[in-house]
């Protein structure tokens, strides 16, 4: 706990529309900085985090200040792209399911689910024919099934066996929409989040899936504020189209994490099908809690497909906010990243020297990082960094084979 007393306690989230004025400044006391999100006409352009002065009152004059030299760049060049970009014109727009797996946490589903019904189910001037569907996986209760069934035009499955790919396949096998969209329960979708994945269709109407941003939902916590400052989910502010190759990273696309979060994806629902769905050795829970996201992106780039990340395509995601959640997040993501690099090495051996190359690059960005934590020049602690070290040490050593045993014994009980 050496490095508490460095860590800010918590950030202000600001919205920020450029082409309008700045609203008066209220900073709460205990404040310690501030994290702004810029739009340009409503579109996500930029986001940036900075500690607030201590020796004086923080005005709307000086967060002006602070726009015009962190995202002058950035709203610039979204300026050139509006004048470079031809108007989107569309007659037909691809239909949606909007799959939320879910699992006795009603209290996040029904904000996440006001969020999603607020939105106008048009994009571009075009109806999209949508529907909503949770998918409740091995619940304990039935305050999910009542919640659901409480609110008009949401659709209700339940999936016995405990898992997120079961929940996951269990939404394909539902899902009517041509697109089969896949957000988290604790995110909040932003008012643009359909037009955003409908640009990235008109774009790339052959891509067989779509990822997008997810920025924090709060930063009220040290945790919630080290996640963000680590990077979080962000994946910046530029449209991306991955296909079969990415300069300058010799282990694509095992490097799965570059394409975006399971908490916000969407497919060509008919190409998911065509892989048969997801893994589901993996996002097991407490034993192999990660990966599946990161497998399906890998292993629609290796059937020759693309990807699209549309920064637009914007969701809110709701932090850990103790520290605890937060080492054991860290741990279930090195166990994934290497419980995955187990897979792959053994289903696909010609894969196995870039594997090699991926697991050595992974330790060692991990122990860089390790270093530079115990010097203090970055304030992420150790301890969460050994953790996440630990984590891909015991996935590395047949976590995913031993995941396969575990759900031979979920499916003979749950036929």
């Amino acid at each position: 706990m050496i490095f508490s007393r460095s860590i800010p306690k918590k950030y202000v989230l600001l919205d920020i529309e450029a082409l309008q004025p700045i609203p008066a400044m209220s900073i709460p006391e205990n404040a310690s900085g501030m994290a702004v999100l810029v739009r340009l006409k409503s579109r996500p352009v930029d986001f940036w985090m900075e500690p607030l002065p201590k020796d004086k009152p923080f005005t709307s004059r000086e967060l002006i200040g602070w726009i015009n030299r962190k995202s002058s760049i950035s709203l610039l060049k979204a300026r050139i792209r509006d004048e470079l970009t031809p108007p989107v014109k569309c007659t037909r727009l691809p239909s949606l399911t909007v799959a939320i797996c879910t699992r006795d946490r009603p209290r996040q589903l029904a904000r996440c689910l006001k969020s999603l019904l607020r939105i106008e189910r048009a994009a571009f001037g075009v109806p999209v024919s949508s529907s909503i569907l949770v998918v409740d996986n091995a619940p304990s209760t039935k305050v999910t099934q009542a919640l659901v069934e409480s609110v008009p035009g949401v659709d209700y499955t339940m999936e016995p066996r405990p898992g997120l790919d079961f929940s996951r396949n269990r939404a394909l096998k539902e899902a009517q929409g041509d697109l089969l969209a896949f957000i988290d329960d604790d995110v909040v979708v932003d008012g643009g989040w359909l037009e955003g994945l409908m640009a990235a269709w008109i774009e790339y109407p052959d891509a067989a899936a779509f990822t997008g941003q997810v920025l924090p939902y709060e930063l009220a916590t040290a945790a919630q504020v080290l996640f963000e400052q680590r990077g979080g989910f962000r994946r910046g502010f530029d449209t991306i189209c991955y296909g079969q190759t990415l300069p300058g990273h010799p282990e694509y696309p095992l490097n799965a994490g570059v394409f975006g979060t399971g908490a916000n994806m969407a497919f060509q629902r008919h190409i998911l099908n065509q892989l048969n769905g997801f893994d589901e050795a993996l996002d097991t829970g407490p034993p192999l809690p990660a990966g599946g996201d990161h497998d399906i992106f890998y292993r629609l780039i290796r059937e020759g497909h693309q990807i699209v990340y549309k920064p637009a395509f914007l969701v809110f995601h709701d932090h850990r906010r103790e520290r605890k959640a937060l080492i054991q997040q860290y741990w279930s993501w090195g166990l994934g990243v290497m419980a995955l690099a187990d897979k792959w090495r053994h289903k696909n051996p010609t894969e196995r020297p870039r594997i090699r190359y991926l697991v050595r690059a992974w330790f060692g960005l991990r122990f860089s990082e390790l270093i530079f934590a115990v010097l203090r020049r970055k304030p992420f602690p150790f301890y969460m960094i050994l953790t996440e070290m630990a984590g891909g040490m015991v996935g590395i050593m047949g976590e995913y084979r031993r995941s396969i045993k575990r759900i031979h014994r979920v499916r003979k009980q749950f036929p």
